[in-house]
């Protein structure tokens, strides 16, 4: 691989990095410049090695997240556990079938997301309350699942998608929503880490480089998101929608 190559897959995983620390869909940006700029490793090669950076980006703007956000850890322990078997088997699934029929799906519901986030200017700048203890396990087990499944097999926009569960059924804020949405997501990453482990699909010579570069970007970004508040991770988060609304819409109509 040319150095310049190299270059240009660390500036996205810086980029995503980033963007992925403040309200998620880092792997818009990432994933597609992998593919790009590595035309002839196999598919399962690049999602796999891609995985790296995106694990050590998040983990990084979890730390900063942890800082100042308090977390219910017993709830946490149990999203993360669910997270990562159901991105386990979603990566599992993704090395048998191909995942372009669940594309205009996941697009209807990015236009419903897009609207109401938009339409709802009170979401996500507060905390409330909504349900009993009991009911919050089993409501955060079911988010997990289905969200850790579809980031083992899709990905790009997970992130997100953890927020606005996070806000929409749970009551968290932005700030708790994302400060979550990063540990899950270290556990969804994990998760397929192991399984493309297992196969041999991490190409480390392109997985180092981006990782550090994504844990930059991660760092930058959740300072950046714990300084600015709600009402600036609420802005970024529709931007980061419409952007993942784009990209679906392109992958269902064009490509």
């Amino acid at each position: 691989m040319d150095t310049f190559t190299l270059i240009l897959l660390c500036v996205a995983a810086f980029s995503a990095g980033f963007v992925d620390a403040i309200v998620g869909g880092g792997g818009l940006i990432q994933t597609p410049a992998a593919l790009v700029l590595l035309p002839d490793l196999p598919v399962s090669t690049v999602i796999g090695s891609i995985k790296i950076p995106s694990f050590s980006g998040t983990f990084f703007a979890a730390r900063q997240y942890l800082k100042k956000v308090q977390l219910n850890w017993k709830l946490t322990f149990v999203m993360c556990m669910t997270a990562f078997v159901a991105a386990f088997a979603g990566s599992e699934l993704l090395t048998l079938v191909s995942n372009k029929y669940m594309k205009p799906v996941i697009f209807i519901v990015l236009i419903l997301v897009a609207i109401y986030t938009y339409t709802k200017k009170d979401f996500g700048q507060q905390v409330h309350k909504k349900h009993s203890d009991k009911k919050v396990i089993r409501l955060s087990i079911l988010i997990s699942l289905v969200i850790g499944f579809y980031d083992g097999f899709i990905g790009p926009g997970a992130g997100s998608f953890l927020v606005v569960a996070f806000i929409a059924i749970l009551g968290f804020d932005f700030l708790q929503a994302s400060a979550n949405a990063k540990i899950v997501n270290l556990s969804t990453n994990l998760g397929s880490i192991v399984l493309f482990l297992l196969k041999g699909s991490i190409l480390w010579t392109v997985a180092i480089p981006m990782a550090i570069s994504n844990a930059v970007g991660g760092m930058i970004g959740a300072s950046l998101a714990i300084k600015k508040g709600n009402q600036f991770i609420r802005i970024f988060f529709l931007i980061i929608v419409i952007a993942t609304l784009l990209r679906f819409g392109y992958d269902v109509f064009v490509g």
